[in-house]
């Protein structure tokens, strides 16, 4: 008789049971939609879908947070039409294009690659033939597959992804820059001609600005003649001079006006609203200067490259923080403790938590709202490069590896029945962060 022996853990995982890094060939395409004659229907449901939830977000107040989710959607999106791209334009076969998992809501088929939209919007996938030696393929596309492609093809593949996150970043730095300007995140040097936001209110009599007949709007060019760089430098000046006239030189609407204006001292006014005042003898006018700031076009691009490096290196100083010893702790002391959490400034935010965050910038403008889609297309394209399974930086690791043993080893290729314990570690560190971000996120909505 023949004893069986049992299958250890090592055979198990290399059997890769959730079929992370397999293909299963008995999975089945969807029937071609274009023989269907309900198949624009579909595509109209679907939009009328998209637009009623709008519809309904705008009437209840949450117009611009959904807009702002579906832009993160299409910026997945983005994502996955970067791989797609690369795949194509390299003649390595797609055959799926989904944004979106679980049940399938809608497709159609496009020659070999089958489009559509899956019933939960929490990612997408592009589905390369072949990318590892563990997936069962036709013999007849073997030489399109991924794995059959020279290491600069799968290189680009791989980071395809994250650089659409970056392009996009890029973009919309631009455009806040360029457009609706900044409002501090990065550029902090408020230009003295700024025009004047408010005139303060004060509880014992007019401020010196609205003596002088100053108005929200107006541009102060000079000061008793004198230009200056910065909103700094002329309140600096200001401050100086408490109850001496100043000729200012104001821009309104255009034209150039002279007004004569006495700063008073601080100490002497009593201002009727939240606005702190500096004590002692220093000079003030009572205006508030704009604190966003434009560039143009060519400093735009500069901007928008300085403020890219800028979020790209705070992403890896937080995740670098997050992997420390102390990161950990912190991490694992948020959830036994909401106090730790609500106090925490950068911890990741799931998909629960996101909308909120989304509707805060909405509220606070749209210059917060263009830095903080830049901020998690930075952060989304640099996760995703990380060296861990099953991200792409986990491909791009194994690709580079490959390319070093290849130097010896012509065509060398890794076994991914080897890596698999490890890709299931990362892919648990992931569910990890996922889940225990939820948790943090409904824990914060109920308090």
């Amino acid at each position: 008789m023949t004893s069986v022996g049992r299958t250890g853990w090592r055979e198990t995982v290399e059997s890769d049971p959730w079929s992370l890094a397999t293909r299963r060939p008995s999975e089945t395409p969807s029937p071609d939609p274009r023989s269907d004659p309900s198949a624009r229907t579909d595509v109209l449901r679907l939009i009328l879908i998209v637009a009623a939830i709008i519809g309904l977000a705008y009437a209840a107040g949450y117009g611009e947070t959904v807009l702002l989710v579906l832009f993160l959607i299409l910026c997945i999106v983005a994502h996955e039409l970067g791989h797609l791209i690369a795949a194509k334009t390299g003649r390595v076969k797609v055959t799926e294009f989904f944004v979106g998992f679980g049940p399938r809501m809608w497709s159609l088929r496009r020659g070999e690659t089958e489009y559509g939209v899956k019933a939960l919007p929490l990612g997408g996938y592009c589905r390369i033939v072949g990318m590892n030696n563990l997936e069962e393929v036709d013999p007849g596309d073997e030489a399109r597959t991924y794995r059959r492609a020279p290491l600069w093809r799968r290189l680009l593949i791989d980071v395809a992804g994250s650089s659409t996150h970056f392009v996009i970043a890029f973009v919309v730095l631009f455009a806040m820059f360029f457009w609706t300007g900044d409002s501090g995140r990065y550029l902090t040097n408020i230009p003295a001609n700024n025009p004047i936001a408010q005139i303060l209110q004060f509880s014992n009599g007019a401020s010196p600005a609205e003596h002088a007949g100053m108005k929200v709007g107006d541009r102060i060019v000079a000061i008793d003649g004198r230009h200056f760089a910065s909103w700094t430098a002329m309140a600096s000046f200001i401050q100086k001079h408490p109850g001496q006239p100043l000729d200012l030189t104001v821009e309104r609407q255009g034209r150039v006006l002279q007004l004569d204006a006495t700063p008073a001292a601080s100490d002497s006014l009593r201002a009727s609203g939240p606005n702190a005042l500096p004590s002692g003898n220093v000079g003030i006018l009572g205006i508030q200067i704009s604190a966003i700031v434009h560039s143009g076009l060519g400093a735009s691009i500069s901007d928008a490259g300085g403020a890219f490096v800028a979020i790209g290196a705070s992403t890896f100083d937080a995740l670098g923080n997050l992997v420390s010893f102390h990161g950990i702790s912190s991490y694992f002391h948020m959830l036994s403790s909401q106090k730790a959490a609500d106090q925490s400034q950068s911890r990741f935010v799931s998909v629960v938590g996101l909308p909120k965050v989304l509707h805060q910038a909405a509220r606070s403008g749209l210059p917060t709202v263009l830095w903080l889609l830049a901020s998690i297309n930075v952060f989304i394209g640099i996760f995703n490069l990380l060296p861990v399974f099953p991200l792409d930086g986990g491909r791009v690791a194994v690709g580079l590896y490959e390319g070093v043993r290849g130097l010896r080893r012509p065509q060398y290729r890794v076994d991914m029945a080897r890596l698999l314990p490890v890709m299931y570690l990362g892919l648990a560190a992931i569910l990890f962060i996922g889940l225990s971000s939820m948790f943090l996120d409904i824990r914060s909505m109920g308090t």
